[in-house]
């Protein structure tokens, strides 16, 4: 097995919980599951699935660039919304932030979240 490499930044929110922000394998970064929390003081922002798909994105953002890459390098997400109601905004949200062709592939699901309406994770391809 490729040798793993933990990837931490203090740009996008760390969790409290027994995982990683992100982890390189290979030419692969697996970001954990981020949502709309500014970083320094862990506090939801936004209050419409528009603000905070974008303060998450921006999260999964500061946690590519930690490990060497961008939002260009995403090749998978999955995302997870508080209501499936609320596709429509999330996806012209997420539509405008990744605008290059090809987008990477994607699941949305909803999901019992709390307290927020949309948790994003990623994986990145940086061949090195």
């Amino acid at each position: 097995m490729a040798e793993r490499i933990e990837i931490v930044t203090d740009a996008a929110p760390r969790g409290s919980g027994a995982y990683s922000q992100a982890v390189r394998a290979g030419e692969f970064v697996f970001i954990s599951g981020q949502g709309p929390l500014d970083p320094s003081t862990l506090e939801v922002v936004g209050t419409t699935i528009e603000e905070q798909t974008e303060l998450t994105l921006r999260n999964l953002a500061a946690i590519a660039a930690a490990a060497g890459g961008s939002l260009r390098d995403v090749v998978k997400v999955s995302v997870f919304l508080s209501s499936i109601d609320l596709f429509a905004g999330f996806d012209a949200t997420y539509a405008r932030i990744f605008h290059e062709l090809p987008r990477p592939a994607r699941t949305t699901t909803g999901a019992e979240l709390r307290g927020i309406m949309v948790e994003i994770d990623a994986v990145l391809h940086l061949p090195r």
